[in-house]
């Protein structure tokens, strides 16, 4: 049975808008492969990604994007959680925003549906 109502959301960093020098390629490629496995396993996903290239209000955005729906699984990305600051903002953003929601993370950007399918029926 497909449910193409999102059901998770998926937190992260936009690789385009992390300061570099870096290629962001690969590990956009990474995100992709990701969210194509929601896809085939018939699961709704969308996807909050945010830039530190000082272009987003990050808790303004995590926020409204907590607040459009009931939200089972909310997966932070392990860049977020590379900077402790950032990591317990988002945290915290999800208990104050989704306190229903599972919290799931991932190890790496192409994992990010295995990471929530371990709190998906």
């Amino acid at each position: 049975m497909r449910d193409e109502e999102p059901r998770v959301l998926v937190v992260g960093l936009d690789p385009h808008r992390v300061p570099g020098p870096w290629d962001p390629t690969p590990v956009a490629d990474a995100v992709a492969v990701g969210l194509a496995r929601f896809e085939a396993a018939g699961v709704g996903v969308e996807t909050c990604f945010f830039g530190l290239d000082g272009s987003d209000d990050i808790g303004a955005v995590v926020a409204a994007a907590l607040d459009r729906r009931p939200w089972r699984v909310v997966v932070v990305g392990g860049g977020v959680r590379s900077d402790d600051a950032l990591f317990e903002q988002v945290v915290n953003l999800v208990h104050r925003h989704a306190p229903a929601a599972a919290i799931a993370f991932s190890g790496a950007p192409s994992d990010t549906y295995e990471a929530a399918a371990r709190y998906l029926d």
